[in-house]
């Protein structure tokens, strides 16, 4: 059976979702990716309220234009305490989609499809794409190897092509797009569309300071290294001479802690706390803790661009 493509599903021009952020997204740039006929998503942990999140749907959905669509991403485990409130905010509000990370759905699409609003989930294999199919997700995102921030283990093709081969959902591929042939491999392999993160940080739009937009420029693919010490869990980050100072394993405390179940949790918890803090220090303010969070698709960032240049190097 032929799946919908992405354009259909979300009523965009182009088959692209702007990727969700952690302090990089903003409704800036959503609105000119809107404009320019993609999707734009923000993570719901961008905002520290639930009247912050609020006002930015509200902002969203006046500056909405035909051809473009809008989203939030959830992350829906444990260590989101502000989950359940964040989603009744959306489902309130009113959103296109949703995407969720970290976690189960089942939640998430119960309420997000009472009123309407699409679910795609973020999966790295086969077997959690199995479940969230069996849950009613709309779409699956499929993290690869070549995505940036929290990553799969497998290559793109091999990944589409079995979540294609053994499951019914639309597969949007997500890692390793920085340019209009990238995109067209992605599409060849078998996916409806592309969630494109990095090349966008060094937007003129993007909510970070101009010491990381430029490292996306200066650096590139060879410079992205795998790191334990932000969440706990490995992330992708551009390999600074910070990075290389503090190294990129958890300390002898945090494996030993993590090998206690009653503790691994907590222990998680903090660490995901402690990271999150710095990397918002680095991204937002001059500091030498430079903990920049990218993907290897930086190597076709050569300048710092309007949203809507960036889209245009990614479809024509």
């Amino acid at each position: 059976m032929k799946k919908e493509t992405l354009t259909d599903l979300l009523g965009i021009q182009h088959p692209i979702i702007m990727a969700p952020m952690f302090l990089v997204s903003n409704t800036k740039m959503v609105i000119e990716g809107m404009k320019s006929g993609i999707a734009g998503c923000i993570p719901a942990l961008n905002y520290r309220t639930l009247d912050e999140l609020r006002v930015s749907v509200k902002e969203l959905k006046t500056n909405k234009v035909a051809g473009g669509s809008f989203g939030y991403n959830l992350i829906v485990n444990k260590s989101n305490v502000k989950y359940k409130e964040q989603l009744r905010v959306l489902c309130e509000e009113g959103v296109d989609f949703i995407i969720t990370s970290l976690g189960s759905p089942e939640e998430t699409i119960r309420e997000a499809h009472k009123v309407g609003i699409k679910v795609f989930c973020d999966v790295t294999d086969l077997a959690f794409a199995k479940k969230v199919e069996s849950l009613g997700a709309d779409a699956i995102i499929a993290v690869n190897n070549q995505a940036g921030g929290h990553r799969g283990n497998i290559d793109p093709e091999q990944l589409i092509k079995e979540l294609n081969e053994n499951t019914s959902l639309p597969v949007i591929s997500a890692g390793g797009v920085g340019n209009k042939a990238d995109l067209d491999n992605m599409l060849s392999y078998g996916a409806i569309g592309v969630s494109v993160g990095s090349p966008f940080i060094a937007s003129e739009e993007s909510g970070v300071s101009e010491d990381y937009k430029q490292a996306c420029v200066d650096y590139g693919a060879k410079d992205i290294v795998m790191t334990e010490r932000i969440s706990g869990t490995p992330c992708t980050v551009i390999n600074t001479p910070y990075v290389q100072k503090v190294g990129t394993k958890q300390t002898w405390l945090e494996t030993l802690l993590n090998k206690n179940k009653s503790l691994k949790k907590w222990v998680k918890m903090i660490r995901f706390y402690i990271g999150m803090k710095a990397t918002e220090k680095a991204a937002t303010q001059v500091t030498y803790k430079t903990v920049w969070v990218a993907g290897p698709s930086i190597e076709d960032t050569k300048a710092i661009l309007p949203v809507k240049d960036i889209v245009k190097k990614l479809v024509s």
